[in-house]
C-alpha cells in the first residue's frame, strides 16, 4: 500500500509543478505579446513619420529633375 500512495503522491506532484510553469509560461506569453504590440505601433508611428518628413524631399527632388 505504501508504494502505490507514494506513485499517487509524486504524480500529484508532478502535475501540480507542470501546472506552475504553464502559468508562468501564459504570463510570460501575455508580456511578450503585449510588447509585441507596442513595438508594432511604434514602428507605425515611425513610418508615418519618415513619409510625411520624405513627402516635401521627394518634391523637392522631383523639381531638380524637371528644371
Amino acid at each position: 500500500m505504501l508504494w502505490p500512495m507514494l506513485a499517487l503522491a509524486l504524480a500529484f506532484c508532478g502535475i501540480a509543478v507542470l501546472g506552475v510553469l504553464a502559468v508562468r509560461v501564459f504570463v510570460e506569453v501575455r508580456r511578450l505579446a503585449r510588447q509585441v504590440g507596442e513595438s508594432s505601433d511604434r514602428i507605425s508611428r515611425a513610418a508615418a513619420d519618415l513619409e510625411r518628413a520624405a513627402t516635401p524631399l521627394a518634391g523637392h527632388v522631383d523639381r531638380l529633375h524637371r528644371d
